[in-house]
């Protein structure tokens, strides 16, 4: 496991999303460290410098959440501060709902934690004869790793740009024919994703070519494998059914962020109490797409540092 790391104190590990490395908490890293943190950002599982097993089932959330326990103990650290954003938010909603103990606070971004669905997530996904939920479409191994990799700098563009606040606002899905995250079967998901005239404000050219290389490296075999996992992660998780995150939590969201268009989500963020009863806050981020540690960096380090000295028991 290939990690950024900066700082010395108290161990905060930053958890990135799909298709990111650990370059995503690069505005992170120093404001933590200067805050007297030990900021850890790995690559994860399948991502950059990082192995990439071969077996779709060694993606699970069991494995992943296995991996970020190893870290603490090569790091030789009781507990962390775990945060995530997109499904580095779904390893530490994880992380701490399993292990409360090596894992003292976490901090989830853009995606809230959510109650077991009644059956597994494939089986009730949006499809129609000529759409399909994206989640969907990566599920054979093969289609979206020929898509994403025959233009690697283009394919992040546009997912970049396509789910940042510079591409407007989100509303849930309300029946026009291709609502955001419905894949065309035939023409492949990037088809119907702008290149900006412009790179986002939040990002130079340097940030695309770094992130790259390292897609260029690794491919997107890793990362499209925790989708192909969701349903096992189902099956998994029915023993934790019942429990509840039992550690202190802190909730963000961009506005814009493109969960927000998904039926259903507004609730889903309004009721995470009864899964969550720690929260301490649920706070919606104005003009924020999708990467907040990269589209508003100095706001998150802010209440990441503030959350991180609330449970030192420090005063800001």
């Amino acid at each position: 496991m290939h990690l950024a790391e900066q700082g010395s104190g108290p161990l905060i590990l930053l958890c990135h999303g799909f298709p990111e490395t650990s370059y995503s908490w690069r505005s992170q890293m120093g404001a933590l460290a200067a805050a007297g943190f030990k900021a850890v950002a790995p690559d994860m599982r399948g991502y950059g410098k990082t192995d990439s097993p071969q077996a779709i089932e060694a993606f699970s959330m069991e494995q992943l959440v296995a991996d970020m326990v190893g870290l603490l103990d090569v790091l030789g650290v009781a507990d962390a501060l775990i945060v995530g954003n997109d499904w580095g938010a779904n390893v530490a909603w994880q992380a701490a709902l399993r292990y409360p103990q090596r894992f003292r606070g976490v901090i989830a971004l853009g995606v809230p934690m959510m109650k077991r669905s009644p059956m597994p997530p494939t089986t009730f996904f949006p499809r129609t004869e000529g759409l399909e939920l994206y989640a969907l479409y990566f599920q054979n191994v093969g289609p979206a790793e020929r898509e994403f990799s025959a233009n690697v700098a283009e394919t992040l563009l546009k997912i970049m740009y396509a789910a940042s606040g510079e591409a407007g606002p989100r509303r849930e899905s309300d029946g026009t024919p291709n609502p955001f995250g419905m894949v065309n079967k035939t023409q492949g998901l990037l088809a119907a994703l702008p290149v900006p005239e412009s790179l986002p404000s939040w990002m130079t050219q340097n940030d695309i070519d770094v992130l790259a290389r390292e897609f260029e490296r690794s491919g997107f075999r890793g990362g499209l494998n925790y989708y192909r996992n969701l349903d096992r992660n189902w099956e998994q998780e029915a023993e934790y059914s019942d429990a509840v995150v039992a550690v202190p939590a802190l909730y963000l969201v961009g506005e814009r962020d493109t969960g927000l268009s998904i039926p259903g989500m507004a609730d889903i963020i309004a009721s995470m109490t009864a899964q969550v009863p720690y929260l301490r806050g649920t706070h919606v981020i104005p003009g924020c797409g999708h990467w907040l540690p990269q589209e508003r960096p100095e706001i998150l380090s802010t209440m990441i540092i503030d959350f991180a000295n609330e449970l030192e028991g420090k005063s800001t």
